[in-house]
């Protein structure tokens, strides 16, 4: 869960040379940053750095990023002719730098280390399209669900075809595994999410199940739809602190691998205290295989890196008790 960021001062040495769009766009740059988290923490995946904004700045959108702001649109899309003039992406030309990182990654972890790529859901991308930055409650797109739920639809189902490209993309590159961040599904009621969310996903994991790398789908913010983003397809659910882990896994038995879900505010807190609450966490999911020990969102920007250390540590210290 984003792993290289802020927190890490070789990332940082990293970041003051270069700006966020440069160091993605730039494949050694990429690498090197994407490598970082398994070489000073001794994580077992590495995931590619990159953003989900790629796959509509692909479509034809421009992309800026400024730190203050943070990923900003310089034209949202709000009307069907602006969906309209969206493109369907070829990954090997417009994201062609996000295939050569992947090359590039995997060169350096050198087979010791699998690679996880990832993209956007359909939902969380359409948001950040239609805001035109990022927003606390995507009014806009929400205002467009109720208004103009077709133009909202097809945006979405356009979306989803160029995720698949992405991924597959990804894939052919040599990801291990690929992951679709659906951070913004909670600020859909329930009900709405099974209309302009999970559709799209179902979607997407049929499109690539001839793809034989495992898949994951965290949907920040539906922990109370577990056993329906369980039968979405794909092979690993991940989970935000928010939700219930053992409760997750009694709902979903070992139909599919469960990642999380530890509150990333407790890397904050002293080692003895974050080795108690990773003891919680697997003793919640409880014995048996089919759980990856995570945090249940991103590493926060000012998270302490003797923190991550601890969790990392813990997990790899305890977990063993709990395997069959």
């Amino acid at each position: 869960m984003r792993q290289a960021g802020r927190y890490l001062p070789e990332y940082q040495a990293v970041r003051k040379k270069h700006d966020f769009l440069t160091m993605i766009r730039t494949p050694a740059l990429a690498a090197e940053v994407t490598c970082q988290p398994v070489e000073i923490l001794g994580v077992d995946a590495a995931i590619l750095f990159s953003d989900i904004l790629v796959v509509p700045e692909a479509m034809g959108m421009t992309l800026s990023y400024r730190d203050a702001e943070g990923p900003s649109f310089a034209a949202p899309v709000r009307d069907a002719s602006a969906v309209g003039r969206l493109r369907r992406i070829d990954p090997s030309v417009s994201l062609a730098y996000a295939l050569e990182a992947i090359a590039l990654t995997k060169q350096r972890l050198g087979g010791r280390t699998p690679l996880i790529g990832f993209a956007g859901a359909p939902w969380t991308l359409a948001a950040f399209m239609v805001e035109g930055k990022s927003s606390h409650d995507a009014r806009e797109a929400r205002r467009m669900m109720y208004r103009d739920p077709g133009t909202l639809t097809r945006l979405l189902d356009e979306t989803a075809e160029n995720v698949i490209l992405f991924l597959r993309a990804q894939a052919a590159a040599g990801a291990d595994a690929l992951q679709i961040f659906d951070t913004l599904a909670g600020l859909l009621a329930p009900e709405d999410y099974r209309r302009f969310g999970l559709p799209q996903i179902r979607h997407i994991l049929a499109s690539l199940r001839d793809i034989p790398v495992p898949k994951i789908l965290f949907a920040k913010g539906q922990g109370s739809m577990v056993e329906e983003l369980a039968a979405a397809g794909a092979d690993c659910l991940s989970l935000d602190w928010q939700t219930d882990l053992g409760a997750a896994r009694r709902a979903v038995g070992d139909r599919v691998a469960l990642q999380g879900n530890l509150d990333p505010m407790t890397l904050f807190a002293p080692p003895e205290r974050i080795r108690e609450r990773v003891g919680a966490m697997l003793q919640g999911y409880g014995k048996g295989s089919g759980h990856v020990g995570n945090l249940g969102h991103g590493v926060l920007p000012d998270a302490p890196v003797d923190g991550v250390k601890a969790f990392v540590q813990a997990v790899r210290e305890l977990s063993p008790s709990f395997h069959s």
